[in-house]
């Protein structure tokens, strides 16, 4: 898993409450047994009418937000359906990171274990950044997950709260096998016992 330190990114505003998984990766897209190759279909029912022409007022295809690396959304962000793949869309889509005030609990924990942060703050703060977002050129934050902050280069900050170990496991990219290669020594010490 590619660690989580600091990312400063181009923010894409999806100013939508609610988003559930399927239509983060709509359902049709779930055949695939990789990881990799969702990208291509994330909000694939918002970005494309039912012919597969591109919806153009769409946010994500607006040029300004081109290449944009973190995803700003309304509250309850990625509820729904225990999907994994809503978060590997969104990786493969090339967002490092979705700020929000809250998120389901089964996405949010599915991010972190693919590297992927949910970053929770007020809603008076998402207000502040969709206002910016929406009204800058390249608007661009950095994610501090070492000092747990968002700011910008025009004066905004806000801290946010993560679980310590999550954060660990983060910023030294550990998922669940990584944690347990750890270990290694250990496993292979007490295999060789118990032949």
């Amino acid at each position: 898993m590619k660690p989580f330190t600091v990312h400063t990114g181009r923010v894409a505003p999806l100013d939508r409450v609610n988003v559930d998984t399927d239509q983060i990766i709509p359902k049709q897209f779930l055949k695939r047994i990789e990881k990799t190759g969702f990208g291509q279909f994330l909000f694939y029912d918002w970005r494309f009418d039912g012919g597969g022409t591109k919806i153009a007022d769409f946010v994500l295809h607006a040029p300004r937000y081109q290449g944009a690396t973190i995803l700003l959304a309304g509250k309850n962000f990625g509820c729904g359906s225990s999907r994994e793949h809503a978060v590997w869309a969104l990786a493969d889509f090339g967002f490092r990171a979705v700020i929000s005030s809250s998120f389901a609990d089964i996405f949010a924990n599915n991010s972190t274990k693919n590297g992927f942060l949910p970053v929770r703050l007020s809603e008076n703060e998402i207000a502040e950044l969709m206002r910016r977002a929406d009204g800058i050129d390249d608007y661009r934050l950095t994610v501090d997950l070492e000092k747990c902050e968002v700011r910008d280069d025009r004066g905004f900050r806000a801290q946010f709260v993560i679980d310590d170990f999550v954060r660990h496991c983060l910023l030294n990219g550990l998922d669940d096998i990584g944690l347990t290669l750890q270990h290694e020594a250990e496993i292979a010490a007490y295999e060789a016992r118990h032949r």
